[in-house]
């Protein structure tokens, strides 16, 4: 059998992405890479296209258009080395429900070639890394919701893959399994290319090194949630709040600083107000430092904001007249 092996300059690559349903265009030319050592977060508001896109990616639905290649296999034309990369956790974490934890593990195991001690091997840093000592005997029908989704995500790592693409990984877990699952990803993701999409803001920055976000089937951020964050109208604000003064006062001498775009009254008693940045306002928070000793005040609080995700979330997806909250 003759397999086409591409530049593996990425362990993934994706080009022009694209998948109909009918008329309407679910996911529409998306283009990414993703390194080893990468841990990538897809986000977007639900029904975006970011499902869709991972279900083509792992080979379960094909592409109406575009190119995806894994580890350089293509996974068109040659799909079943380029699944062997991946491990895979869908959304629902779908199982088998009458098998018994350890019997799925080892049913996992061996679709993915591994037998005899190997096997065994395999599910024992599964059931570790993923801490199901305490249901290894349940049948998986009697679990809760969180011990189910880690039974599903264990199988995706069993064979140890080079690609991790998992759909909402932290779905139905109460904060410590979360905790526990970012730390695994994050763990991970030094020697393995990863993929999760979310929608949940706080993932993004808990466990990702990149993130792209995607809005009607197309993807429309894409950088470290660092370089999102800098896209905020917050990035760079400065709060400041004082014992005492007229916050009127106040913010008439904050608003005559050059790097001072706009203030916003926050607490008349006590006075606090937040400066928002210009684009040279990176000195901003020791501007106002001296200029509240030169006017004496006695300052309670002074703190930067490095942005806010939440806020560039909804400037990117939502019409300007459903945003809420900014400034």
């Amino acid at each position: 059998m003759h397999i086409r092996r591409t530049n593996l300059g990425s362990m993934v690559t994706v080009r022009n992405l694209k998948k109909s349903f009918g008329a309407k265009w679910a996911v529409d030319g998306v283009s990414f890479t993703v390194q080893v050592g990468e841990v990538l977060g897809f986000l977007g508001p639900n029904g975006a296209g970011k499902s869709t896109t991972m279900r083509m990616l792992t080979g379960f639905i094909p592409p109406s258009e575009g190119e995806i290649t894994v580890g350089g296999f293509s996974m068109l034309e040659d799909p079943i080395p380029a699944k062997r990369l991946i491990g895979y956790l869908p959304e629902n974490a779908p199982s088998y429900t009458d098998m018994t934890v350890l019997g799925f593990l080892r049913f996992a195991a061996e679709l993915r070639g591994l037998r005899g001690e190997a096997n065994k091997r395999a599910v024992h840093r599964v059931v570790e890394m993923c801490f199901l000592e305490p249901v290894i005997h349940q049948s998986i029908e009697t679990l809760s919701k969180g011990y189910r989704h880690r039974t599903c995500f264990a199988q995706s790592i069993i064979h140890d893959p080079q690609v991790l693409v998992l759909d909402e990984p932290t779905d139905g877990l109460d904060p410590n399994q979360k905790h526990e699952v970012r730390t695994l990803i994050r763990k991970m993701g030094e020697s393995k290319a990863i993929i999760f999409s979310t929608h949940i803001l706080e993932e993004v920055e808990a466990a990702c090194s990149r993130a792209i976000i995607i809005d009607r089937g197309q993807i429309v951020a894409n950088g470290t949630p660092e370089e999102l964050k800098q896209r905020s109208t917050y990035a760079g604000a400065v709060t400041l709040r004082i014992a005492d003064g007229s916050v009127a006062q106040v913010r008439q001498k904050l608003e005559q600083i050059p790097a001072v775009a706009k203030c916003a009254v926050l607490s008349t008693t006590p006075v606090a107000l937040r400066a928002f940045a210009t684009n040279n306002g990176r000195d901003l928070a020791r501007a106002i430092g001296e200029l509240a000793a030169a006017e004496r005040w006695k300052i309670e609080e002074l703190h930067t904001e490095e942005g806010r995700l939440d806020e560039v979330f909804r400037s990117i997806t939502l019409p300007e007249t459903k945003r809420e909250g900014n400034p």
